[in-house]
């Protein structure tokens, strides 16, 4: 017999506990307040076994009709998972919304904002004349070079870099996946480091923050600088990753090499661990080109043919 108490509510506290272990904090909180604010009002003291679609869709509407769609399909996903958690623990013997999301309309895919591969050596020669501050500088190229995300390289940290080792290893509760990442360190990205030693040498963070050296910087300091350069709505910080991947894939370097060196999550739990373990060597060459491709694009001599050839042969 189903209890009282399995209102969705209940059962989505449940799913939710095991939920956050695997998220970002800041990623958990959103997610809670989406279901506090468009979900459980409406539907939260519901029998999880008495909500049907229409009911689940007419709650969604109101979201929806505000052109919230991206949202709209998040909260979707959600339900469906927290009505998957409660078929295996025995609480319901089907799913009545599997098909819901079909009642709305889809959300227009937005890229992140990037430029074209051959303007790399416009953007190394407006960084280098910009007029900010030297560690938001250093800060945008370490994320150009180590192809991570703004806020993996503005709160990087110097316990989490290995000299010895020529890597920066990203612990797994600052990942988007949760997921330990190592980032192969090339010369030119050990020479930011030696440059960013002098100035934050002595601090917990690589890029602390002007206001409390304590602290690591605005995750937006290097989308605040790009715009100042005069790229509003031309590139962020983000599509530097998009730029990158874009350059290799088009000089023809592995896939798979490039999709673990943006740390792309196979979602194959067993090629996952290998691809992560056997690919660490290839990238360490891939990352030692395309920051060689940088340097190359800044000083306006790209050459890629040679190194190509030897990237093939390791």
């Amino acid at each position: 017999m189903l209890l009282a108490s399995h209102t969705l509510k209940s059962v989505a506290t449940d799913w939710f506990a095991i939920k956050k272990t695997t998220i970002a904090e800041n990623t958990a909180k959103s997610l809670w307040r989406k279901f506090e604010n468009h979900v459980f009002p409406k539907l939260g003291h519901r029998p999880i076994d008495k909500i049907l679609a229409p009911e689940a869709i007419e709650a969604l509407k109101p979201l929806a009709a505000k052109g919230n769609l991206e949202t709209t399909g998040k909260i979707i996903g959600h339900l469906n998972n927290i009505m998957t958690h409660a078929l295996n623990t025995g609480i319901l013997q089907h799913n009545p919304l599997s098909g819901i999301r079909s009642a709305f309309s889809a959300p227009k895919v937005t890229n992140m904002p990037t430029i074209k591969p051959n303007e790399l050596g416009k953007l190394m020669k407006d960084i280098s004349y910009a007029s900010i501050k030297l560690v938001t500088r250093c800060l945008i190229e370490w994320q150009l070079h180590t192809i991570t995300r703004p806020s993996e390289s503005a709160k990087a940290e110097w316990s989490e870099i290995d000299l010895e080792n020529k890597l920066w290893v990203i612990p797994a509760e600052r990942m988007k996946m949760r997921l330990e990442h190592k980032v192969p360190l090339s010369p030119q990205a050990i020479e930011i480091l030696i440059r960013l030693k002098a100035i934050s040498g002595d601090r917990k963070h690589l890029f602390p923050s002007y206001i409390d050296h304590h602290k690591h910087c605005n995750v937006e300091s290097a989308n605040k600088a790009l715009s100042r350069m005069g790229y509003k709505n031309r590139l962020v910080a983000h599509g530097l990753r998009a730029l990158a991947s874009t350059t290799l894939n088009e000089q023809g370097h592995d896939p798979d090499v490039i999709e673990a060196a943006l740390s792309h999550v196979d979602k194959n739990e067993v090629r996952r661990a290998y691809n992560r373990a056997e690919y660490l060597e290839r990238r360490r060459v891939l990352m030692c080109w395309w920051s060689d491709h940088i340097e190359a694009a800044a000083t306006g001599k790209i050459s890629t043919t040679d190194n190509i050839k030897r990237l093939k042969t390791v």
